[in-house]
């Protein structure tokens, strides 16, 4: 199976603009995008376009989703599989039917009035229609309950387990992010300043202060000020 990439952190730390430009929806002002080595040889897609990329498997759930509020819950998944062959899309539409039974209920429904965690669901399951190798979620639990979050991040952690997908997430719940995850990345204004295993990270006081709000000196104002 693929890997668990985890992105944690707040506001401002630049994890959104830097996986939109990995997909390709934004254009990278410098430095170079190199998809993974072990699905893309280390292609380097810094010029690919967007939807050349997700041709090649890399495929973004987007912050806030950005369902098609006015097409059927059906209509939404198909259209995830636009630069595919029709035939093959019907296949994958069955398969994320098995794999999110509370979908394959609502198929006829308008996704407009889906609930925040349905629509998330949608998303995630529009973007396994195109077949992907490397599937980024930005936000994943923006604006769910708990209860949902914790739906969601199981559902997560099960395409890996179960589909091999690796699977990189921009996640302000940092908790959430580095229970799931194989790795984790700390970034503050576009830039890595801390990385390592997932365990480690929860294990270093300064995340747990910073991030995990385990800590009993206050907030600081950057993760740098804790060095």
């Amino acid at each position: 199976g693929g890997d668990r990439l985890a992105v944690p952190g707040g506001v401002g730390g630049g994890r959104s603009p830097a996986v939109t430009a990995v997909s390709g929806v934004r254009p990278a002002g410098h430095g170079r995008v190199l998809a993974g080595q072990r699905m893309f040889d280390g292609r380097d897609v810094t010029r690919v376009d967007a939807a050349a990329r997700v041709r090649l498997g890399m495929s973004l759930c987007m912050e806030g989703r950005h369902i098609f509020e006015h097409l059927t819950v059906a209509e939404n998944l198909v259209a995830g599989a636009y630069s595919r062959d029709r035939s093959e899309a019907a296949t994958d539409l069955e398969m994320v039917y098995d794999f999110l039974p509370k979908i394959a209920d609502m198929r006829a429904r308008i996704a407009g009035y889906l609930s925040g965690g349905e629509q998330q669901m949608l998303a995630i399951g529009r973007a396994l229609m195109s077949k992907p190798r490397l599937l980024m979620l930005d936000e994943p639990s923006l604006g769910l309950a708990p209860l949902l979050v914790q739906e969601i991040f199981g559902f997560i952690k099960r395409l890996n387990v179960e589909m091999g997908l690796t699977v990189l997430v921009i996640e302000q719940n940092a908790r959430r992010a580095l229970e799931i995850a194989d790795v984790g990345y700390i970034m503050e204004q576009g830039r890595i300043v801390l990385e390592g295993t997932a365990a480690e990270l929860r294990a270093k006081p300064d995340v747990q202060e910073f991030y995990l709000g385990l800590g009993d000196r206050g907030t600081p104002k950057s993760y740098r000020e804790l060095k």
